[in-house]
């Protein structure tokens, strides 16, 4: 059995833009959220709101530039947790309307990203996918629950892999496995 670009990457992106929106279900009630939006990790980088923006940007990024279609737009206002649940929401939506067989084809696609100051990159569909939007995605993704974290709001590693609950079994006797 082969196993899909695809595969690799689409459900996952899925499974983890799902997971955020539960962190911010959990930042709710435990923190102010008009605070945690603006919040971030050092002066010099994005506060939660964009890196949510960012990772679920990178994901819909891949499927549209692997397929050569357009993602669906999103303006970047979001200015509340339901805001940002929504466009998760969203974006695992279009995430499940991509066809598999047109995601992994691009793979030999050429991929262009022009930046706003006019620089960009250029890559070949795999490296594209690889090299650049599965490590952007999770670092964002990361970003948003350590800022979470560095804010007090009560998640760890299994909020992060909860999309993994139907797989867990009791550890063994007397150990944590």
């Amino acid at each position: 059995m082969s196993y899909s670009a695809y595969q690799s990457t689409v459900p996952a992106f899925i499974a983890l833009l799902g997971n955020m929106a539960a962190w911010l279900d959990k930042a709710a009630l435990q923190k102010d959220e008009s605070l945690l939006i603006e919040a971030r990790l050092a002066p010099d980088m994005f506060p939660l709101a964009r890196q949510i923006q960012i990772a679920a940007d990178a994901a819909k990024g891949a499927a549209a530039r692997l397929t050569g279609t357009e993602a669906p737009v999103m303006a970047d206002t979001e200015a509340s947790f339901a805001e940002l649940k929504e466009r998760c929401a969203k974006t695992i939506a279009y995430l499940e309307s991509v066809d598999p067989a047109a995601y992994d084809a691009g793979l030999d696609r050429e991929v262009v990203i022009t930046f706003p100051n006019g620089a960009g990159l250029r890559f070949d569909g795999a490296t594209f996918l690889n090299g650049f939007a599965v490590p952007n995605f999770y670092f964002h993704a990361s970003a948003t629950y350590a800022i979470l974290r560095a804010q007090g709001v009560e998640i760890g590693k299994l909020d992060y892999l909860a999309h993994l609950a139907g797989h867990m079994f009791p550890p063994p006797a007397g150990g944590n496995g």
